[in-house]
């Protein structure tokens, strides 16, 4: 694909995730989102697509877990909130909102410096 379009974003939340069947302690991060979108060709007006679509579309898929605890928020609630998933729930949440002939790259999730986990569907 010759052209991709970046966007990032923040959001703070807390999660307890499972390891080994055990539950860690309560904790808050500062996630950092990236979200990669690619294209074969620009549209009439030379674009991908508006970068202002591309942020609104992330910004309400990230709105609930701001501030939030992740392990009582959809579909965290029933799903460990690993790092790994929160990629894949806003990769697959992201998909149906982008513009025809535009595809989802990867969606990158760091929740520490240096601790990231990046989705790239299939």
């Amino acid at each position: 694909m010759p052209y991709d379009l970046t966007i990032r974003t923040t959001f703070s939340a807390a999660h307890s995730i499972r390891i080994a069947g055990e539950p860690e302690p309560l904790h808050g991060h500062d996630w950092s989102v990236v979200v990669q979108v690619t294209a074969e060709s620009l549209d009439d007006e030379g674009l991908v697509c508006d970068f202002h679509a591309l942020e609104a579309s992330l910004a309400s898929i990230v709105a609930p877990f701001r501030n939030g605890n992740l392990n009582e928020i959809a579909p965290f609630n029933d799903v460990n909130p690993t790092a790994e998933h929160v990629a894949r729930h806003i990769a697959m949440s992201m998909i149906p909102m982008l513009p025809e002939g535009v595809s989802l790259a990867f969606v990158r999730i760091g929740e520490a410096p240096g601790c990231e986990a990046t989705y790239r569907p299939l």
